[in-house]
This record gives structure tokens, sequence and C-alpha cells, in this order.
């Protein structure tokens, strides 16, 4: 029987993986259900559920092999005309997977992807302003 978390069992050794790429803190692997072929994830090795668990110095190393990841699937010979980066943080995020990790995507004309939004709403200045001044608050009280 394995853990909750099937990244754990990959990063132990006990559920198997295609690696892209792996040091002593993350690991990059391809999504065994993927938006387009070329689909990795690049996940760290630490079990972290969500994004604000993570240590910054691991975020900043993680952000930085993605970088690279998707920087090799563009010179691959992957179909791949742009890259999406993906981050899932919490169930109404569509996260499914409870360990924190990142998607890198290969993106081409006519794939089947879709973000669906109304990218039309253009709330007025005073409404962003006020939504503004509440992450502002929010961040002065997290990281005073």
């Amino acid at each position: 029987m394995g853990s909750a978390c099937i990244f754990c069992d990959i990063v132990a050794g006990k559920a198997s993986a295609s690696v892209v790429y792996a040091d002593d803190q993350v690991m990059a692997l391809m999504d065994i259900g993927p938006v387009n072929p070329g689909h990795v994830l690049v996940i760290t090795r630490e079990h972290y559920a969500y994004l604000d668990e993570v240590p910054e110095t691991l975020w900043a190393h993680l952000c930085m092999v993605t970088q690279r990841v998707a920087q090799a699937v563009r010179s691959s010979g992957v179909r791949c005309e742009g890259v999406n980066l993906f981050l899932a943080d919490g169930e109404a995020a569509f996260q499914e997977i409870f360990h924190c990790h990142v998607h890198v995507f290969p993106r081409f004309r006519g794939d089947q992807f879709r973000i669906e939004a109304d990218w039309s709403q253009k709330p007025p200045r005073q409404e962003l302003d006020t939504i503004a001044q509440q992450i502002a608050t929010g961040y002065r009280r997290e990281f005073p």
C-alpha cells in the first residue's frame, strides 16, 4: 500500500516516473495525463501541500528549474510553439494532487487546451484600487 501522495511515492522510488531532471531539491517528470505531448511536472522532493508552505529559497530553485525545463521543451523537437506554466494551489484552483508542483506544457496552434473565462470583464479603476488595497494590507500583515 502506497502513501497518500503519489509524488512522495515517486520521490521515494515506490512509484515509477519518466524523469526529465532531478537534483536534491526538485524533480521534473512527465505528466501521465498530459495536456499535450511534452507536458512536464516540476515537483518539490519534500512534501508541501500548498505554495505558501514552500520555503522561499526552495521556491526560487523550483522556478529556476521550471524555466529551464520550459526552455528544454522548446528545444527538444517536441511540438511547441509556446509554453504555459500552471500551478493549482487549493481545491478551488483545480489542485488534485496536494503536493506543490508546477505544470510546464507545450502549446501549439489548434491544440485542445482551453481556459474558459470571461476575459471581457473590465472592472472600474475604483474597484481595482479597493482590491489592491485589501491585498496590500494582507501583504503588510504577512510580511511586515
